[in-house]
């Protein structure tokens, strides 16, 4: 019997029907994108034997993001990022654009992916600091639309490519991989840690599991607070990628769960607030409580 199965249904009934609230109550800046395939990205070449070199990334993150930090939430030292390194930053999303990506085997193409959607977050981060919030920079089209995600700051193969389009459009709808939610990171406090090794494709599945398990096992993820099960809006906000239900949920969360986290779900029969911390992971950030 699986840890999920032993679940009243009447919590179950109670988790359904917050969630739909939750989900009906989010605001328009804060409602999450569907997936929808961007076609035009699922060429890929089985048989190719090209390696894609991401040492500088790697050591990128070595040097400047703090892993572990005492909060449990991996920071980075955006005030201390040196000319020479913003500069090579810069080369290294040019190089990268200009990669013919297509022509790679999908394992490859989805380390690809994850490093460049962050390299180039930390980026943008870069070309505006000191900011509070990666919110703060409104540089998408639209009228009432907040941050850089709908911005169009990349070239590939001839396509204008945004933040967005990489998550929503590439990685979420190819790989169908709710873990993709854990290697993504949008620089703000109430994110999925930024890790501290750039993915590869020998190393992403073993980067996503250990991503997974620090999230769900943080208080930001899942915890219960005063008798309430409180989660990350992640869970609200990408509730089709989670299976859709309370069911779906409580069986991600008891894959990752501590022991102490999967017998507190267990016994759980109420319902579940959300939250999602928007300030900037910088280093210099207070820490959480």
């Amino acid at each position: 019997m699986t840890r999920v199965s032993s679940i009243t249904r009447y919590s179950l009934f109670l988790l359904i029907s917050v969630l739909v609230l939750c989900a009906i109550g989010t605001s328009n800046t804060e409602a999450a994108p569907k997936a929808e395939l961007w076609p035009r990205w699922q060429k890929s070449d089985a048989a190719s034997a090209q390696k894609i070199d991401h040492s500088w990334w790697d050591g990128f993150l070595k040097k400047y993001l703090v892993a572990p930090h005492p909060s449990g939430i991996n920071r980075v030292r955006y005030n201390v990022v040196a000319s020479e390194d913003r500069a090579a930053l810069k080369t290294y999303l040019k190089n990268l654009q200009g990669l013919p990506i297509s022509t790679y085997r999908r394992s490859e193409q989805r380390a690809y992916w994850i490093n460049l959607y962050n390299a180039l977050t930390v980026d943008v981060v870069l070309s505006r600091f000191p900011v509070e919030s990666i919110r703060d920079i409104n540089i998408s089209p639209g009228l009432f639309v907040r941050g850089p995600w709908g911005a169009k700051l990349l070239t590939l193969e001839g396509e204008k490519l945004s933040l967005d389009d990489i998550e929503h459009r590439i990685l979420r709808p190819i790989w169908k991989d709710n873990r993709v939610h854990y290697a993504v990171n949008c620089a703000s406090l109430g994110c999925p840690n930024l890790q501290p090794t750039a993915f590869t494709d020998e190393n992403t599945d073993s980067l996503l599991e250990k991503a997974a398990r620090e999230f769900v096992n943080h208080p930001r993820g899942v915890s219960l607070k005063d008798n309430r099960l409180q989660v990350s809006s992640i869970y609200v906000w990408f509730q089709e990628d989670f299976g859709g239900s309370a069911e779906g949920l409580m069986e991600h969360w008891n894959k990752y769960a501590s022991d102490a986290l999967a017998e507190a779900l267990k016994s759980y029969s109420g319902g579940l607030d959300h939250d999602y911390d928007w300030r900037l992971n910088g280093a210099e950030a207070k820490t959480l409580p």
